[in-house]
């Protein structure tokens, strides 16, 4: 990813780029443990048995700066798959983030971050197996979705989302004209009256479906 793909992305809400592909591209059920900032960058990507992050630290030996860790770990609770040490070490490959459809342990470093972004099913502090099997870069699920190795990941405030690294100009482009026109249908409402154009086309369009 290129800076300035990099910085477009990182200007952009995850809600609009929502918007822009259909809604349909989102990861539910993730939480996020780090300490704000947005997460941008593309996925490297470990299916591995539920508890066991053998495949997590082969993936991070090899990672690229700008990389975010992308696992699916089958969304089990009962062991962390990661912790400080990963995180320390993701640090020093330069990755960007995690993303773990399983739990992490060690929150309070998570959240110490401002420079590391960390979403998880949730927090547990009994630690992982190192056995495997694991397989990396291929598709995983993660809540819901399906990515794959080399995607792009956005997460902020409100979430996580996934898309093709083919369609991001369409994402940027199509995510830009709809900040314009919302911006177009704020400043409408702020003028305080009640009856509004976009309102007005909304409802010729579907309003037969209220009764």
């Amino acid at each position: 990813m290129s800076p300035e793909v990099f910085d477009q992305l990182s200007a952009i809400s995850t809600t609009l780029m929502s918007d822009t592909l259909d809604r349909l591209n989102g990861i539910n059920g993730l939480k996020r443990f780090d300490n704000g900032g947005r997460l941008v960058g593309t996925a490297l990507t470990v299916k591995t048995r539920p508890g066991d992050n053998l495949a997590i630290y082969r993936a991070l030996s090899f990672a690229s700066p700008g990389q975010i860790l992308v696992v699916d770990g089958g969304g089990a609770m009962d062991n962390a798959l990661v912790g400080g040490l990963l995180l320390d070490y993701a640090l020093q490959r330069k990755v960007r983030g995690f993303v773990i459809d399983g739990a992490i342990r060690d929150l309070a470093e998570f959240e110490a971050r401002t420079d590391f972004g960390c979403f998880a099913r949730g927090v547990v502090h009994k630690g992982p197996y190192k056995d495997g099997p694991g397989r990396i870069n291929v598709p995983v699920s993660i809540g819901g979705q399906v990515v794959a190795d080399g995607d792009i990941i956005v997460g902020d405030e409100d979430g996580l989302l996934t898309f093709s690294a083919t369609v991001i100009d369409d994402v940027l482009r199509n995510s830009k004209e709809r900040e314009a026109a919302e911006a177009r249908i704020r400043e409408e409402i702020l003028t305080g009256t009640v009856e509004q154009s976009w309102i007005t086309a909304m409802m010729k369009t579907v309003g037969d479906r209220v009764r």
